[in-house]
C-alpha cells in the first residue's frame, strides 16, 4: 500500500556563496511493508531529501502526500509526532534521561497515562534486545549498539509506521550494524512500516527491496521489487 507519493520535488537553498539546488525534479512512491535504501555520494541531495520526507523542509516545487494528504498543507509537528519516526547517525538520545524514559517520551507526549507508558517502552526495548539491567542507563553509559536500539524503540513507541533512518550504522561496529539492519528490516517486513534509509554502505543497500541512488539531486534506482518510481534520471 502505497504511504508517500513525491511529485516532480524539486528543493534548492542558499549558502554563503551561492544557490545549492539539493533535489532536482524528483518523483517516487514508497510503500508500507517495504525497506527502502538510498545511496549516493556526499552532497548528492540524500539528506536533503529525508528532510523533506520528515517534513523538516518543503519543496520549492512539487508535491509530497502522506496517506492522501499533501504534507505541505497539514500540521507538520503533528505529523512528525504521530505518523514519521527519525533516527540518526548520532543517536540525538535526551542525555539526561534513562533508556527507559527516553522511550517513554513520545508515548507521554502522546497522553499515555505514565504507568502504561513504562509497561509499553519495556516492551519495546525487550524486542530491539535491549536487556532490563540498562533500562535504568543513561545514553552515555550504554554502547554504541545499545544506544541506537534505544532509539529504534523510540521511533517504534512514536505510533508511526514511517521510519527514516540516515546513517543510522555509521557510528557502529559489524556486529551492531548487522543487529540494527535486520531490526529494520523486521519493522518493515513483519510490521509494515515504510523504512527509508540513507546509507553510504554497499553491503545494506543491496540487501533493500528497493535500492536507489542520488546524483548530483536527481533519483535513480539500481534495484527494485513490485514498486513504483517513474521520471527518474537517465530516463
Amino acid at each position: 500500500m502505497e504511504r508517500i507519493k513525491v511529485e516532480s520535488v524539486s528543493y534548492s537553498y542558499q549558502n554563503k556563496y551561492q544557490t545549492v539546488e539539493a533535489v532536482k525534479e524528483v518523483t517516487c512512491t514508497f510503500e508500507t511493508g517495504k525497506m527502502y535504501v538510498i545511496t549516493g555520494e556526499s552532497g548528492s541531495g540524500k539528506s536533503t531529501f529525508l528532510s523533506l520526507l520528515a517534513g523538516l523542509d518543503i519543496p520549492k516545487n512539487g508535491t509530497i502526500t502522506v496517506d492522501g494528504e499533501d504534507l505541505s498543507r497539514i500540521d507538520r509537528d503533528a505529523y512528525r509526532r504521530e505518523k514519521v519516526a527519525v533516527i540518526y547517525q548520532a543517536f540525538h538520545l535526551f542525555p539526561l534521561l534513562t533508556a527507559l524514559e527516553n522511550v517513554m517520551y513520545p508515548l507521554e507526549i502522546q497522553g499515555v497515562a505514565r504507568k502504561e507508558a513504562r509497561e509499553r517502552a519495556e516492551e519495546y526495548l525487550k524486542e530491539v534486545g535491549i536487556d532490563e539491567k540498562k533500562f535504568g542507563k543513561y545514553p552515555r553509559m550504554m554502547s554504541g549498539g545499545e544506544q541506537q536500539r534505544t532509539a529504534v524503540a523510540r521511533a517504534m513507541a512514536s505510533g508511526g509506521r514511517i521510519l527514516l533512518a540516515d546513517e543510522p550504522t555509521g557510528n557502529l561496529d559489524t556486529e551492531n550494524e548487522e543487529k540494527i539492519v535486520e531490526l529494520l528490516i523486521s519493522l518493515a517486513h513483519d510490521r509494515d512500516f515504510t523504512v527509508i534509509m540513507v546509507t553510504h554502505n554497499r553491503q545494506i543497500a543491496e540487501r533493500a527491496d528497493v535500492r536507489l541512488v542520488m546524483k548530483d539531486g536527481r533519483m535513480q534506482v539500481l534495484s527494485e521489487r513490485d514498486v513504483s518510481i517513474t521520471g527518474l534520471a537517465g530516463q
